[in-house]
């Protein structure tokens, strides 16, 4: 009988030790991020410097997804942000203000200690249409919306990936694809027809190509296509840090196309284009000189995305959260307060207090 006792009394020690080296294993999936939602109101009565009752609200959310075991790495990134102001005003008191879809996922396996052999892909877009408000009380023209602008890149490269705070990835063999559509539907709630307002965002966001005639240099804009391909570099840089109840996390993705073609246009008071072809055999005095062939798309100009949202949790459910991006794309036009056109900086900056989680 004793001897029965013994072998179950092992039996069980046994499977015991087991179960406890099983849980002492580490899960390969880990998965942080910051949610919450920002918010702020003003009421003024008889204030004299001026001004009207406004409330704002953003909602964010900043996932990231991370699998390791042996040699097999996949990380997944997920920025959604979406904000809404009320202005007390008769004319559009509901706007607008932040709106983002950035999603990045790859999958890399250890070549080397610390070195991946990686596959990428990524998507940047955003949910609603944006507006210029207050040109006119029937029409806010549309400047972008849903699929006008997006980029969806997909490469293959190296990620170095030195622990799981930072992480570096090159690639010499990245497409990516730009979008426009524009739906009638669309164009015809905001009062503007359809081949309008594609014509405008193409314009905008640089989906267009100039068909050149080699023989006369005669240049015809065609818009025919709802999206550009192109093929380039690509570098992505990332920091994910969590120390206690603060997190920082920072991207930043660098992208230049394999392109190269300074042929100059030019664009006569008619409206006609034409292509210096090196010829001799027209002057362009007096003509408005609109740019490259390639619209600045080429080689060693860089598109630059950078984000950065910096969180600290307090009293368990607030959140105190300092969000940026900033923004840079060859070919994407911005006009000043003067309505001149150019290749510009974006910036935008969020500092919000409210309901937020951090994990």
């Amino acid at each position: 009988m004793k001897k029965y006792l013994l072998s179950i009394l092992a039996v069980c020690m046994a499977l015991n030790m087991s179960a406890q080296e099983t849980e002492a294993k580490k899960s390969p999936w880990s998965c942080t991020g910051v949610l919450g939602l920002n918010a702020s109101a003003t009421g003024l009565v008889n204030w004299a410097a001026g001004g009207n009752n406004n409330i704002n609200g953003v909602a964010f959310g900043k996932v990231r997804l991370l699998y390791a075991d042996d040699n097999l790495s996949w990380e997944t990134n997920l920025d959604l942000e979406y904000g809404l102001s009320w202005i007390d005003q008769e004319h559009d008191p509901l706007q607008k203000s932040s709106d983002k879809i950035n999603f990045n996922t790859k999958l890399g396996w250890e070549m080397a200690k610390t070195w991946y052999l990686t596959a990428s892909a990524g998507f940047q877009s955003q949910f609603a249409p944006g507006r210029t408000y207050g040109v006119s009380e029937a029409y806010d023209p549309i400047i972008s919306k849903f699929l006008a602008p997006s980029y969806t890149d997909i490469s293959v490269g190296i990620d170095w990936k030195p622990n799981t705070i930072f992480s570096v990835y090159i690639s010499p063999v990245a497409g990516r694809l730009r979008t426009v559509y524009v739906s009638d539907a669309l164009a015809k709630k905001y009062a503007a027809d359809q081949a309008t307002l594609e014509q405008e965002l193409k314009d905008k966001y640089a989906v267009w190509k100039y068909e050149v005639d080699e023989q006369t240099g005669l240049v015809e804009k065609s818009y025919d296509c709802n999206m550009r391909a192109e093929l380039g570099l690509s570098i992505k840089g990332a920091i994910n840090y969590t120390y206690k109840d603060l997190k920082i996390i920072t991207s930043l993705g660098l992208y230049t196309p394999y392109a190269w073609n300074k042929t100059k246009i030019y664009k006569d008071a008619e409206g006609q284009y034409y292509a210096d072809l090196g010829k001799g055999n027209q002057s362009y005095d007096g003509m408005e000189y609109v740019g490259y062939q390639d619209n600045n798309q080429r080689f060693g100009n860089f598109d630059v995305d950078w984000d950065t949202a910096i969180s600290y949790q307090f009293l368990k459910c607030l959140n105190v959260t300092l969000s940026t991006s900033l923004k840079y794309y060859n070919g994407v036009k911005i006009a000043n307060a003067d309505g001149v056109l150019a290749e510009r900086v974006q910036f935008k900056g969020t500092l919000g207090l409210g309901v937020g989680y951090s994990f």
